[in-house]
């Protein structure tokens, strides 16, 4: 199915309590600071307002949204990074000390090898130890070789989870060309967080170096658009049921 089918049946898929993906707790797999509160905030908020647990594995260090900086090169950014998730997710009910940074290279995180397998057995720690019941992951067709390889990262996970649901959820499918192929129609449901919208946009703000120009010097580097953000801000997240 091409994307420009595909994308507008997400938001046709049925709306569902969250019991419906989770009952005991979930894991989110973040490919970089900050898409765990542009695709995940509400889903956050909702499992710790029902004081589900909620483990977070960002993968990549975010090195590379700045990468001409002098006031900020790469020690600095992934320190500012790192804080600015903590900040993000305190808006969302979720404790710092919950949250597990793998530090893996920004534009080059592995989706095989030696590298890829013990970050699938730290997803695979993040459920155990939660005992959570789904994992949440980037859509493997976001144009980010990063979301695809975290996607290839929970699907190294998933053989040591037996029982475990996964779920796709999409930050840059939506700038994806028309005609790009990504697969069947998809399956899975919307969840209502209209009631958390303002602990989402709380979390995405705190990423200041991705939503302001708080990083000055880089003429070439990321910034988040406030079309995006309000595309992922709505009352709605979309998650993609990966079968096993």
């Amino acid at each position: 199915m091409r994307a420009d089918a595909f994308l507008p049946l997400l938001d046709s898929l049925p709306v569902a309590d969250l019991s419906a993906m989770a009952t005991r707790g979930l894991v989110v797999v973040a490919p970089h600071p900050d898409d765990e509160s542009l695709g995940c905030g509400g889903l956050i908020a909702e499992a710790r307002a029902r004081d589900l647990p909620v483990r977070l594995v960002v993968v990549s260090d975010g090195c590379g949204s700045h990468p001409n900086s002098h006031l900020y090169p790469p020690e600095r950014l992934r320190g500012l990074r790192e804080e600015e998730t903590r900040r993000a997710v305190a808006e969302l009910g979720l404790a710092p000390e919950h949250v597990t940074f793998l530090r893996l290279p920004d534009a080059h995180v592995p989706s095989a090898g030696a590298t890829a397998q013990a970050a699938a057995e730290t997803v695979a720690d993040a459920v155990s130890a939660s005992g959570a019941d789904a994992v949440f992951v980037t859509w493997r067709h976001d144009p980010h070789c990063d979301h695809t390889a975290a996607a290839d990262i929970v699907g190294l996970a998933r053989p040591m989870l037996p029982g475990i649901r996964a779920y796709a959820y999409p930050v840059w499918g939506w700038t994806l060309p028309p005609e790009r192929e990504v697969g069947p129609a998809p399956t899975g449901f919307r969840l209502d967080v209209s009631t958390h919208r303002a602990a989402k946009r709380r979390a995405v703000a705190a990423h200041a170096s991705q939503t302001t120009g708080l990083i000055a010097d880089d003429p070439e580097g990321f910034r988040l658009s406030e079309d995006m953000v309000d595309r992922l801000c709505g009352p709605y997240e979309r998650f993609v049921d990966l079968a096993a």
